[in-house]
């Protein structure tokens, strides 16, 4: 059986579609679940149907801007951090969000790392903190974040690569996952060396994991690999 911890989920809305797409790849780096919208009336109809951790809104959004979207968001829950990204620097713009019932407020143009650090502070203090990506693979524990297969007392460090794919195959665990996808995801296209490269990736994940006989990695001659835990 393979056991993953939860993401923490944050609601983005940025109506710089640019801007937008770069946060929430940074953000997804970072192992958070992220909705982007681009509209503070989309943004608010996420809100009211799903469950968040932490929302990050623009101030000057379409249809429904981020001071007033949040208004209405605190309506519906007073508790849910909120920060808020914006080109205004004003100071009585800063008290207005404040009283309106923001947690933070970052100037444009701002660090995203910066961005990420403040997340993490406020996921931290109201218990939902960055998972760290933990796989149960039978007798295995996968860190993905910290490249580590842990088996008993042994430990074995893999490089990205190798976790990448590994995570992979756990994220899909007993479905047939096809060669192209994997090559075109984790190494950016599908011509003969780069299958040739997976293949050689292939065998050492099978070799790490050869400690217990109840996991296989399936090869579907020419078409995938279906990971198994029997």
């Amino acid at each position: 059986m393979i056991q993953t911890e939860v993401k923490a989920k944050i609601l983005l809305v940025e109506d710089d579609t640019s801007l937008g797409f770069v946060i929430k790849d940074n953000l997804e780096q970072e192992n958070f679940e992220v909705c982007l919208c681009e509209d503070g009336e989309l943004a608010l109809k996420e809100f009211e149907s799903n469950a968040y951790d932490l929302c990050v809104f623009d101030v000057m959004l379409p249809k429904l801007d981020g001071f007033n979207l949040t208004k209405k968001v605190r309506v519906l829950n007073n508790n849910i951090p909120i920060i808020f990204l914006t080109a205004k620097s004003m100071k009585e713009d800063k008290i207005t969000g404040f009283q309106i019932g923001a947690d933070d407020y970052i100037v444009k143009p701002f660090n995203i790392e910066e961005l990420i650090l403040r997340i993490k502070v406020f996921l931290k203090r109201s218990g939902k903190e960055t998972p760290q990506s933990n796989y149960i693979i039978s007798k295995y524990i996968f860190n993905y974040a910290n490249l580590e297969l842990l088996h008993e007392k042994q430990s074995r460090h893999l490089t990205q690569k190798e976790a990448d794919l590994l995570k992979l195959l756990c994220d899909n665990k007993d479905k047939m996952v096809k060669r192209d996808d994997i090559l075109k995801q984790l190494w950016g296209n599908d011509d003969y060396f780069a299958g040739r490269s997976m293949d050689v990736f292939i065998s050492k994940l099978r070799k790490y994991l050869s400690s217990d006989t109840s996991i296989e990695i399936v090869n579907l001659h020419g078409i995938g690999f279906k990971f198994l835990i029997r």
